[in-house]
């Protein structure tokens, strides 16, 4: 039977009926980038929405159930993005603290926008081969954008935090369900530990902001109270923490995950063995740091896939230039007065950043791929392969890479699915992406997608956004 014919007749059951009939993918070369292992010439048996077995040569028919041919074809690990947030849509106006252009768009017209918007971005998700994301920090209403995507069968799985607990304050986003809240107290931050537990986060997340006005041990009280209420509640603590020092002091206070890469220095062999030995996980979400200055310059540098899978109004957004001059805030004046400047910030950052990946993956600390998506020009969805690029760039192998977007960002995820994510493996779930070409030759093919399976639904890639 042909391949495509084959999954439009899968896709047909499963979507119109029941998890009722057994598939399995025959013939793929099954990449499991838990440990490396490559299986050539491999059957994949999924069973409801789970995968039953996996194994190489031929197989007793018998078994098999409806078979699709995936000869030629390579089979991953559904991608896993473990940074996103879905209250920001990625659009210019979705961060007003950081650049206000309520006169050209009023902040509540934009939440609006967004709550109105999120099947879309789900899907824009599915396309991409993402059939897991962890949203690390929204307003309350998190905990409702959790309940509609499991309720959503063409929508990744989702972990959520709820309101970031921060050292600053941002009025601007405030609508009376703010995503970020000052806290002043140790006390304050146990009280807000405890609101929260109420809702079941599967993470507690600290906007751990350091500036002149915020020096990193005025907060460290609170941060440490944060993290040992939430632990008392067993729940993991997520830190938005991007210098050096600001880092170590969260994984010292017992930081289980830091959501962002440390970009002011070199980060020395004491932390490195600090991460190590606490085991904590570190997402290095490399595109966000370069989407501010691109946008704002002028200089966007959206990958093809973006463009072909992004949402197109975002996309739209983005074009600064398309802002009437008496409108435009002054960071984005000064940024297209000067775009050299802009570029030449992203460099300095890269040039710490990318080492200090390279130097914690050969480390051995469990990296788990990121992106940061939502934020201005950080495209939910297709922003992904950007990332990889940048990991490729920092001296990553693509297996290394694959195991930072599946096992180890399973991990992340956390929980009993998260146990059950990120591997090609028998008792998994059967979150699949099958690619056309081969992505250990080279990373660009992570997007070269087939098709999605999620859950065991099988989805032609081509079909998910239409």
């Amino acid at each position: 039977m042909n391949f495509r014919i084959a999954l439009v007749i899968a896709f047909t059951f499963f979507t119109a009926a029941v998890h009722a009939e057994k598939i399995s993918l025959v013939g793929a070369t099954v990449i499991n980038p838990a440990d490396g292992k490559v299986l050539p010439n491999a059957t994949v048996v999924i069973n409801g929405d789970k995968i039953e077995r996996v194994a190489m040569g031929k197989q007793d028919a018998a078994t098999l159930g409806k078979q699709i041919s995936c000869a030629g074809k390579f089979i991953l690990p559904g991608y896993i993005d473990t940074h996103v947030h879905f209250f920001q849509s990625a659009d210019l106006f979705t961060r007003p603290d950081g650049t206000d252009l309520n006169s050209v768009r009023p902040y509540k017209d934009e939440v609006a926008w967004i709550k109105s918007h999120l099947d879309d971005v789900f899907a824009r998700y599915i396309r991409c081969g993402i059939t897991s994301v962890v949203d690390v920090g929204g307003p309350m209403w998190n905990f409702e954008v959790r309940k509609k995507a499991n309720a959503t069968a063409k929508a990744p799985r989702v972990a959520v935090a709820g309101p970031l607990i921060s050292s600053v304050s941002r009025e601007k986003l405030d609508l009376g369900d703010p995503p970020i809240v000052k806290i002043e107290t140790p006390e304050q931050a146990r009280e807000f530990v405890h609101k929260l537990a109420e809702q079941k986060p599967d993470l507690v997340k600290i906007w751990y902001i350091v500036d002149k006005d915020h020096p990193v041990d005025s907060f460290r009280s609170i941060a440490r109270a944060t993290i040992e209420e939430s632990h008392a509640h067993k729940i993991r603590v997520a830190v938005h923490a991007t210098e050096l020092e600001t880092a170590r002091a969260a994984v010292e206070e017992g930081a289980d995950i830091l959501v962002h890469s440390v970009i002011d220095k070199p980060i020395d062999d004491a932390f490195v063995k600090l991460l190590k030995d606490r085991h904590t996980i570190l997402c290095p979400t490399l595109v966000v740091f370069e989407r501010y200055g691109r946008t704002f310059s002028h200089q966007l540098n959206l990958t093809p896939e973006e463009q072909a899978w992004g949402n197109p109004e975002v996309i739209a957004s983005l074009d600064v230039t398309k802002i009437p001059q008496d409108k435009l805030p002054q960071r984005i004046k000064d940024a297209l007065a000067d775009p050299k400047a802009a570029l030449d910030r992203i460099n300095k950052t890269y040039e710490v950043a990318l080492p200090n990946l390279k130097k914690l993956e050969d480390a051995g600390v469990t990296i788990a791929a990121g992106t940061d998506a939502g934020n201005i020009g950080t495209i939910h969805g297709p922003a992904l392969f950007r990332e990889f690029q940048l990991m490729k760039q920092a001296g990553l192998s693509p297996m290394q890479i694959f195991q930072c977007a599946t096992a180890n960002a399973a991990k992340l995820f956390g929980g009993d699915t998260g146990a059950h994510i990120g591997k090609i493996e028998n008792g998994y779930f059967a979150d699949l992406v099958i690619l056309n070409s081969n992505p250990l030759d080279d990373i660009n093919n992570a997007s070269d997608i087939d098709t999605v399976i999620k859950n065991g639904v099988v989805c032609p890639a081509d079909s998910i956004l239409h």
